[in-house]
C-alpha cells in the first residue's frame, strides 16, 4: 500500500492538469461519478448570479440582444467544437439528447433516402440499425423513428454492425461508448463501414465528449448528439448539443422544425422555412439560465488539450485497476471495462456479486461511485479534477469495503 501510494504522490507531482481542480468546487469526498453529473466549477456560481440578478433582473428582455442570449446556442456550440473535433458552425446547443436524438435520426433517413430536393429519392433505404447495448433512452427513440419513418428496426452489438449493413441500410444509431462498461466502441472504422454501405452515421457521445478525443470532422460523421452535464461539467440537466456535419446542412430536414429554427424567426410567418446551417437544428426558445451555466463551465477548458485529457484518463484508470488488483481480495471483483486502451472510455467498471449494497457502503465512506443493474460498479475518471491519491485511496476503500462485507 504505501508503495503505491507514493507513486500516486509522484504521479501527482508531475501531473501537467493537476491545477486545474482548484477550479472546481471540491472536499474531502472522492469523487468518481461525474461519467453521471461533473462536478461544479467554480466559476458558474458567479456566472448565474450575474445572469439572473443583471441580464434577467435590471436588462430582462434587452437581454437576448445585449447580454447575447439569443446566438447562445451556436455560440456555446462553437465552444464545444474543439473538444469533440469539429470546426465550427456545425454544432448548436439546446434541448436534451434524447430529443436530438429523434431529430438526428429521422434527418439522417431523410437524407439518405435522398431528402426532399432530390427528384429521385432512394426509398429501397428503409432499414435503421441500433446499437443493441444501448442506453435506453437511444432504443426508445430509434424504435420511434423507425415507425415515423417506415424503416424496420435493426438492434446489433456494434462490433457487428458491417454484418448487418446493406443497401436498404438509412441510418446507424450507435454509442461511442457503453454506459454500463466503460468499452469504447470504433468511431471511425464504424463510420467508413457505414458509409461504404450508403448509410447516415449517428453518434452518441455522451460517455466520450470532453474525456478523450473524438474526431467528428476527420472521420467523417454525419450527425452526433451529446449531453453536456457529464465529463462537460454543465451542471444538472444542462441542454445537449447537435452536430449536422457541414455537407448536410442544407438537407438536414428536421421532424421538429420549431420557430428558432426558422430562416425568420421573428417573421411568424405560417409556413416553415429553415435557417441556414446547423441553426436549422434549433427548435424553441432556449434554456438561458442552464445554457449561460454550461457557458461558464466551459472555461475549464481553456489552455486543455483534449490529448493531455485522455493521456491522463488511461493513465487514471490504468493505475487504480492496478490498486484494485493489489488491495482487493481475489475473485471479490471482475474488471468488466476492456483492459486494451483503444477499446476503454473514462470509467472502470468492475462486477461485484452485491454491487448496490457495496456502493451503498462505499458512498457512505466518501467513495461516490454508481452502480447499475444487475450486478456493475462503475467509476467515473474526470481527468481534469481526479487525482492519482484518489483513485489509490478509493481502491484502498473498495477492499476494506469488501474485506468486512
Amino acid at each position: 500500500m504505501a508503495t503505491l501510494a507514493a507513486r500516486a504522490a509522484k504521479l501527482d507531482a508531475a501531473d501537467e492538469l493537476g491545477a486545474k481542480r482548484e477550479e472546481f468546487v471540491l472536499d474531502d469526498t472522492i469523487y468518481l461519478d461525474g461519467n453521471s453529473l461533473g462536478a461544479l466549477p467554480k466559476a458558474v456560481q458567479a456566472r448565474v448570479a450575474e445572469v439572473v440578478t443583471h441580464e434577467w433582473g435590471t436588462l430582462r428582455i434587452r437581454s437576448w440582444e445585449e447580454s447575447g442570449w439569443w446566438t447562445a446556442p451556436e455560440r456555446i456550440g462553437n465552444r464545444i467544437a474543439p473538444l469533440v473535433g469539429a470546426a465550427e458552425d456545425q454544432i448548436v446547443v439546446g434541448d436534451s439528447t434524447s430529443v436530438n436524438v429523434f431529430k438526428a435520426l429521422v434527418a439522417a433517413v431523410r437524407i439518405a433516402r435522398g431528402g426532399t430536393d432530390d427528384a429521385h429519392p432512394d426509398e429501397g433505404r428503409d432499414e435503421i440499425v441500433v446499437d443493441a447495448t444501448t442506453f435506453p433512452t437511444d432504443g426508445y427513440i430509434a424504435e420511434s423513428a423507425a415507425r415515423m419513418t417506415g424503416c424496420r428496426l435493426i438492434p446489433v452489438a456494434p462490433a457487428d454492425t458491417p454484418s448487418v449493413l446493406g443497401p436498404r441500410t438509412a441510418a446507424v444509431l450507435l454509442n461511442h461508448a457503453d454506459y454500463r462498461t466503460g468499452r469504447l466502441h470504433d468511431l471511425p472504422g464504424l463510420t467508413a463501414a457505414g458509409h461504404a454501405a450508403g448509410a447516415l452515421m449517428v453518434w452518441d457521445l455522451c460517455h466520450t465528449a470532453g474525456a478523450l478525443p473524438v474526431g467528428l470532422d476527420a472521420h467523417g460523421v454525419d450527425l452526433a448528439v451529446g449531453c453536456t452535464y457529464k465529463y462537460l461539467n454543465g451542471g444538472p440537466g444542462s441542454p445537449a448539443y447537435l452536430y449536422v456535419r457541414k455537407e448536410h446542412q442544407a438537407r438536414f430536414d428536421s421532424p421538429l422544425p420549431g420557430w428558432n429554427g426558422h430562416a425568420q424567426p421573428f417573421g411568424m410567418r405560417p409556413e416553415f422555412t429553415p435557417a441556414e446551417g446547423a441553426v436549422r437544428g434549433r427548435v424553441g426558445t432556449p434554456d438561458i439560465l442552464s445554457m449561460l451555466a454550461l457557458e461558464a463551465a466551459l472555461g475549464v477548458w481553456d489552455g486543455v488539450s483534449v490529448e493531455a485529457v485522455r493521456a491522463k484518463s488511461l493513465a487514471l484508470t490504468d493505475f487504480f485497476l492496478e490498486c484494485v488488483e493489489a488491495y482487493v481480495p481475489k475473485g471479490r471483483v471482475e474488471p468488466v471495462t476492456p483492459a486494451a486502451h483503444t477499446e476503454r472510455g473514462s470509467q472502470v467498471a468492475l462486477r461485484c456479486a452485491d454491487a448496490g449494497e457495496v456502493m451503498r457502503r462505499l458512498i457512505a465512506q466518501g467513495v461516490v461511485g454508481d452502480f447499475r443493474e444487475p450486478d456493475v460498479l462503475r467509476f467515473g475518471f474526470t481527468p481534469l479534477y481526479v487525482s492519482f491519491a484518489e483513485a489509490e485511496r478509493a481502491a484502498r476503500v473498495l477492499a476494506h469495503t469488501l474485506a468486512g462485507a
